[in-house]
């Protein structure tokens, strides 16, 4: 479990996550040694890291929400090769490892879909597919879990907030996409690094990346093993709602304190959620007590997660392996 230090390190990144360690320190009242030496730790140790991402719909694409089945002995292979992939994110293994779940990013026209038209039809070891469009988000990107924005006050958070706020960024443009698979990689990567990177001056590199982030077009998340946060029990939610009811429903879900993801989606289930809870009693208590006293709710799915095998960054290729 994580200590009241790592817990507002955590919250501190999460308010910036490319905030200077001495602007850390400051605000929790430690040195920057101690900031550097902790945060090295929970990256070893706790697979902490920064994250950055364009707003899907900024950036003109569309998120889906894949399930697959598969055999036993083929489903961790599979989920494998779907964690290779670059547009790929959130893959789990869910039902007895039997079932993978994955986010996947598409672009515009059928090269943008190509594992969802191509690759997976031609997979044999797939037993049952379906896909789901993420329409709207209520909690997730750069909504962050509430459980793990509750250490530091609203007069720390208001310090350690950006504050080069620039013009509106115009979305993304051609340049910009080097530098975003710089800050895909490392959200904290130095200027330098990311001026070498993309050929442009450093302040340039400062200049754009403060307008992307002031009107959300680019934004930083924030990796943490969330049982180190006291989440044993993890499960994903297939919720539905009368359509009359979905909006205002999901907004209610997002407030609830066990749920780190809630979107509409397409599909017979119009809701999913990820719900993060101590142990299966807490998972229980809230699907009985919370979610069962919302009478628009009409059904219900649930699947405990076995394992996350890629957040939202790229998985680092193992040492001496070339990148697939």
């Amino acid at each position: 479990m994580l200590d009241d230090l790592d817990r507002a390190l955590v919250h501190a990144l999460r308010v910036d996550g490319r905030a200077p360690f001495n602007r850390i320190a400051a605000v929790l009242d430690v040195s920057p040694q101690t900031v550097a030496r902790r945060y090295r730790r929970l990256r070893a140790e706790a697979g902490l890291r920064v994250v950055g991402l364009a707003d899907p719909h900024r950036a003109g694409r569309a998120q889906w929400l894949l399930r697959l089945t598969a055999g036993p002995h083929t489903a961790q292979n599979l989920a494998q090769a779907l964690v290779r992939r670059t547009d790929t994110a959130w893959v789990k293994l869910t039902s007895g490892g039997t079932e993978i779940t994955a986010i996947v990013d598409t672009g515009p026209g059928p090269d943008g879909h190509s594992l969802l038209l191509r690759d997976i039809p031609r997979t044999a070891a797939v037993t049952d597919v379906s896909a789901h469009c993420l329409l709207h988000t209520y909690r997730g990107g750069p909504t962050a879990w509430p459980v793990s924005t509750e250490a530091l006050s609203e007069e720390q958070q208001d310090r350690l907030r950006p504050t080069a706020a620039g013009p509106p960024s115009g979305g993304l443009d051609p340049a910009d996409l080097t530098l975003l698979g710089a800050l895909h990689r490392d959200g904290r990567t130095p200027l330098g690094d990311l001026a070498a990177a993309t050929g442009r001056t450093p302040a340039t590199v400062a200049r754009r990346l403060a307008e992307l982030r002031s009107d959300g077009t680019v934004f930083l998340d924030v990796e943490l093993d969330a049982r180190l946060l006291g989440a044993g029990m993890q499960a994903l939610l297939w919720i539905g709602v009368a359509p009359a009811h979905l909006d205002r429903v999901g907004r209610a879900l997002a407030t609830h304190r066990e749920l780190a993801f809630v979107a509409a989606t397409t599909g017979p289930s119009n809701l999913a959620a990820l719900a993060l809870c101590t142990d299966p009693v807490d998972l229980h208590r809230y699907v009985t007590e919370r979610l069962g006293a919302v009478p628009e709710i009409t059904a219900l799915e649930s699947a405990p997660v076995l394992r996350t095998l890629k957040a939202a960054g790229p998985v680092p290729a193992p040492p001496g392996h070339g990148r697939s």
